[in-house]
């Protein structure tokens, strides 16, 4: 499954990677990611699960979702409760702790991204957000924390830079799904996406004995250390021109 989720992702997404090395360092690791659209998740994982057993922590709407669902579920997903949808546990983070502690414990490396959503800015915001700072706090002995700082999606289609809010994930899935064949799969045009992987250990558990809001704001600088990244967006099919798009004006404050 892992080489055909690969195949059809690389037929849209040109991936260029630092600090592959980290990844596949032996040991478990919590790797913290940045959130800017619904298919890094998905970009990240592929390519994590090449080089290492791992575990992602996503809301359980994506495992009501056919084949994604089932593809989180044979990855042992933790699955999170959805706010937005009315169905917040107030039992979530002791949930969430559980569940990415004993995957650590067991050797499996976990994927979150600390924001819990995906951006609605061009730069990474934690805000209040406390699964990251519990999980840094109590990390198993030998566990590395990796951040990943992931780059060029802000302007998909998958992301608030696309129309100025939260892009429906299936009809949007179903689209990529056009896309691909209407570019006879092999002439999709690329977008340039960068992961780099950095081994932030000794200083995340350093920033993790203050408060929650000074180890966000930790996170938050370590993401955002290129500044605010511009919306780039590329067009959808081979045989038509550049693409030209405003940015939605109602992001233009934020």
């Amino acid at each position: 499954m892992i080489p055909f989720l690969s195949f059809i992702l690389a037929r849209r997404y040109n991936i260029k990677v630092k600090g592959i090395n980290i990844l596949r360092d032996s040991g478990a690791k919590l790797i913290l990611q940045n959130h800017q659209s619904h298919i890094d998740p998905q970009l990240l994982g592929v390519f994590v699960a090449q080089h290492c057993d791992f575990v992602p922590v996503i809301s359980e709407r994506f495992l009501r979702i056919p084949i994604l669902g089932s593809i989180l579920r044979a990855w042992n997903a933790v699955a999170v409760s959805d706010l937005k949808h009315g169905n917040r546990d107030p039992h979530v983070l002791e949930k969430i702790f559980s569940g990415v502690t004993n995957a650590l414990k067991q050797g499996r490396s976990v994927l979150i991204a600390p924001s819990g959503q995906i951006a609605h800015t061009p730069v990474e915001k934690i805000k209040n957000k406390q699964s990251a700072h519990v999980l840094v706090s109590n990390l198993p002995d030998n566990v590395k924390v990796i951040g990943v700082r992931v780059g060029g999606l802000w302007g998909s289609m998958w992301s608030v830079a696309w129309m100025g809010k939260n892009p429906n994930f299936l009809y949007t899935f179903l689209k990529g799904v056009f896309y691909l064949f209407a570019n006879l799969i092999f002439f999709l045009p690329k977008r340039p996406v960068t992961f780099e992987f950095v081994d932030i250990t000794e200083e995340a558990q350093l920033q993790a004995k203050s408060d929650r809001r000074t180890f966000n704001n930790y996170l938050q600088e370590f993401y955002n250390v290129n500044g605010a990244e511009e919306a780039t967006y590329i067009k959808h099919f081979f045989y038509f021109p550049k693409m030209k798009r405003n940015y939605p004006a109602n992001l233009v404050s934020s």
